[in-house]
């Protein structure tokens, strides 16, 4: 068989491929089926198997560092409190607690008051808190005065701080201050810090748990709720009434 007048064979198989191309196809094909996403899914395969595993972050360090590491008495847990780069919090604006181990009445703070300037219980609320101790027979000095957090921070996430550690830090100076009793003025961010995870029922609550047991407790309102309204500090002083019959002092 001759070829066509005027065109080689490789003359005519170039034209054929370059119609084909023309026509927009540039592949093989085959009687049988085909998947046309196997050799992506390949390709992917192959760089996931090459990737690097992933490894999530490591958690935040625990509230105050290491259990074992904290302070074992009382006083070494006040310098320990001002001066522990654990906390995240300025050491220039954190407040010491105050006040005698044992004492007969803890009152615990959730933190310092904005307006606490030298201590804590040394702004507007201070004067509230002096009344109410007069008026159970206990003077400033008998008692123990501390708070949750040492420095003051508007509006803080206090299950997101339980769960960095600071409920079992808290659990933990409660435990060296050894208190007869405890009056929290800010029940909700306490009650959350110390393992209830509905504030709302705070104010049901008889006893502050600790690390060495557990001591009768009352969860009452905030000290700025206590000033601004006297309805909050009549039901306050109801629940102080449990007290009045056995030795404060």
């Amino acid at each position: 068989m001759s070829e066509p007048s005027g065109h080689g064979l490789a003359t005519l198989i170039d034209a054929a491929f370059a119609w084909w191309e023309d026509a927009g196809v540039d592949g093989d094909f085959a009687d049988a089926p085909q998947s046309w996403l196997a050799s992506e899914r390949k390709v992917a395969a192959k760089a996931a198997a090459s990737a690097p595993a992933f490894a999530p972050p490591p958690p935040p360090p625990a509230m105050g560092g290491l259990a074992r590491d904290w302070p074992q008495t009382l006083e070494e847990f006040h310098a320990w409190w001002l001066e522990t780069p654990s906390l995240p919090f300025p050491a220039a604006r954190r407040l010491a607690p105050s006040g005698p181990a044992g004492a007969p009445l803890m009152i615990l703070l959730p933190m310092p008051e904005e307006d606490d300037a030298t201590g804590l219980l040394t702004g507007r609320g201070g004067k509230l808190v002096d009344g109410l101790l007069g008026a159970l027979g206990l003077s400033r000095t008998q008692v123990y005065c501390a708070s949750a957090l040492p420095v003051h921070v508007p509006m803080p996430d206090w299950t997101q701080l339980r769960a960095e550690g600071l409920g079992a830090l808290l659990a933990h100076h409660a435990a060296l201050a050894a208190p007869q009793r405890v009056l929290v003025l800010g029940r909700n961010g306490i009650s959350t810090l110390i393992g209830h995870d509905l504030p709302i029922n705070a104010a049901d609550l008889r006893e502050f748990n600790h690390d060495r047991g557990c001591v009768p407790a009352v969860f009452a309102y905030d000290l700025a709720a206590l000033v601004a309204r006297p309805a909050h500090k009549a039901a306050l002083w109801n629940r102080l009434l449990d007290w009045t019959g056995t030795d404060l002092t």
